[in-house]
């Protein structure tokens, strides 16, 4: 779904999207983030509703009468972001989306997960996880929640991830190395992540350079779906265990995931769930080899 804010065009997925609203009245709430308006209760539902302008730009345009707001859902929450305009909806795929260059933004501070093409206009793809993230920390991957399950064993199986948000990219790492899992491989998008899968899939020793994948779905040039069905309509691959980790699993997204082959499908940010189901697919993965 393409969008603007303050005259730019920006996308969000439309699977993200609950619903499209005209702008109401929203009740300001104290001491929060300058992004953060407030909330309002349409249908008896608590909504924050973010200031899109004031995040990207520092700064809040007017409200217009014509304002509108983007109702989404995503990591098992309900956040409205308050738009200038809704420009519509276009067919993208994934591969037609361009990771942004690292002069555009690097590391923890690039909002933008692609740039695609939509008609003459170029389009940023925004990263909602991670402003969300941002502006309420403790609705993301939480380094606590291991810590919280006390010492662990020292996992040296290879671990490759497939995830296009910088932010969530670190926050896995750190997640997963507190939980043990010392040996990590993590991809940029399902692309680069087949590519390596390709190099080594043909080796003798394939499971020694990988036991396990967790993948995303909202990627630029390959989505996790895509990538999923690759790794298991390949007959060197197809044994390793892939874990849909994605903060738009539902019973559709479930549906789709079953039908090319993923293990297991969690939403983010359940960290102690994925590292309670990376423990029970390895081993059950290492068992199996070893009858063999």
């Amino acid at each position: 779904m393409k969008f603007r804010v303050n005259g730019e065009y920006y996308g969000i997925n439309v699977a993200k999207v609950k619903e499209i609203m005209m702008a109401q009245h929203v009740k300001p709430m104290p001491h929060s983030n300058p992004a953060v308006e407030g909330f309002f209760k349409p249908r008896g539902q608590l909504i924050t509703v973010i200031n899109l302008s004031q995040y990207l730009f520092g700064s809040r345009e007017p409200f217009g009468e014509r304002d509108l707001f983007i109702v989404t859902g995503f990591n098992k929450m309900c956040v409205a972001f308050r738009v200038d305009t809704i420009e519509g909806i276009s067919r993208i795929s994934w591969n037609a989306i361009q990771k942004p260059d690292r002069t555009l933004g690097s590391g923890d501070t690039s909002v933008a997960t692609g740039i695609a093409q939509c008609d003459e206009e170029l389009v940023t793809i925004l990263d909602f996880e991670k402003i969300v993230a941002e502006i309420a920390p403790e609705t993301s991957i939480q380094v606590s929640e291991v810590e919280e399950m006390g010492d662990r064993p020292i996992c040296n199986a290879p671990v490759v991830i497939a995830e296009d948000s910088v932010l969530l990219q670190k926050m896995l790492q750190d997640a997963l190395e507190r939980a043990g899992f010392m040996d990590l491989k993590i991809f940029n998008n399902g692309q680069e992540c087949w590519e390596y899968l390709s190099e080594i899939k043909d080796a003798p020793d394939v499971y020694d350079k990988v036991r396990i994948l967790i993948t995303d779905l909202e990627m630029p040039l390959m989505d996790g779906h895509h990538l999923t069905k690759l790794v298991k309509s390949d007959e060197h691959l197809k044994r390793i265990p892939v874990v849909i980790f994605s903060s738009l699993i539902d019973e559709q997204m479930r549906e789709k995931g079953k039908e090319v082959g993923a293990d297991e499908q969690l939403s983010k940010p359940e960290i102690r769930h994925l590292v309670n189901v990376m423990d029970t697919l390895i081993k059950r993965f290492d068992k199996e080899r070893v009858n063999q």
